[in-house]
């Protein structure tokens, strides 16, 4: 089964890439492999999440991929802060493509024992392929050029919508931050600290943007909100939650008859919230933060 992601992407060039990189970041594309993938944040200077992305670190190049219309602030981004480095960034939105394929054995190619990213030829054509866990279990993000789609995807199966793959990433507790709504939240609000169900970041990689921010809640050890999910019908995603009087959070997406929130820690699993005017009740996900 696969299933068509809404996708940007920049490819990064220039001797000066994985550093220059690797200062915006908060995963360790430095200390990945070649090929490899990484999970990262890119922060404002709060610690609040601009954009999410997975950052491909290859012989010549790091591709990054991210949600849909991502992209251009992501680049704009980046240029800003191009002093001396030999760095060059180009959108490469309208010439690549990406689904899920949600099952990496089914990938023909795709070597299930081999590295978290894998360049292979695929329907006469070459494709990069990383490890994404986007359902509870084991997928692959399959990136190939435009022009060869109806060739790649005949090799594929069959086509699952967004509608389903949201569903089962909601009933795994995995986040989606642009999807969701989460971002201008913290990394570790949302379940992606390192010992959350999307990891994406390094406390040991060195300075990036945000780092001061990320270094006070280590210390601390903990956020006052973290992420969980809510269980109810038609609950509005992108919404204030409430108890009561008082705000204790925001909803994502909503599929399968449940959301996930991020949500004030003190809220106990089983408790009831209103999500605009909707009742849900709250359950709790084996998360860190």
């Amino acid at each position: 089964m696969w299933t068509s992601l809404p996708s940007s992407s920049l490819r990064v060039t220039g001797q000066d890439r994985v550093d220059f990189v690797q200062g915006q970041m908060t995963g360790d594309l430095r200390g990945a492999s070649v090929p490899g993938v990484v999970a990262c944040a890119f922060l404002n200077v709060r610690g609040q999440i601009e954009h999410f992305a997975r950052a491909y670190k290859r012989l010549g190049d790091i591709y990054l991929h991210l949600d849909a219309e991502q992209a251009a602030p992501l680049a704009a981004r980046l240029r800003r802060y191009i002093i001396f480095d030999q760095v060059e960034v180009e959108n490469t939105s309208e010439t690549l493509r990406a689904v899920h394929v949600w099952d990496a054995a089914t990938l023909p190619g795709w070597q299930v024992a081999g590295p978290d990213a894998q360049q292979f030829e695929l329907a006469g054509t070459q494709v990069l392929a990383g490890r994404a866990n986007r359902t509870g279990t084991p997928g692959v993000d399959l990136h190939y050029l435009a022009t060869h789609e109806t060739e790649v995807l005949a090799q594929l199966g069959q086509e699952v919508p967004l509608e389903s793959l949201d569903a089962a990433r909601i009933a795994a507790g995995i986040p989606d931050v642009v999807r969701d709504g989460f971002t201008g939240t913290l990394l570790q609000e949302i379940g992606l600290d390192s010992g959350g169900p999307l990891p994406a970041i390094s406390y040991r990689k060195g300075c990036y943007v945000g780092q001061e921010t990320m270094a006070r809640l280590e210390a601390r050890g903990h956020a006052r909100y973290h992420l969980a999910r809510l269980r109810g019908e038609h609950l509005p995603p992108h919404t204030e939650i409430r108890q009561g009087d008082r705000v204790v959070g925001q909803s994502g997406l909503h599929a399968g008859g449940a959301s996930l929130a991020r949500l004030r820690k003190e809220i106990a699993p089983g408790e009831t919230v209103q999500v605009g005017g909707a009742a849900a009740s709250v359950e709790l996900l084996n998360t860190h933060a």
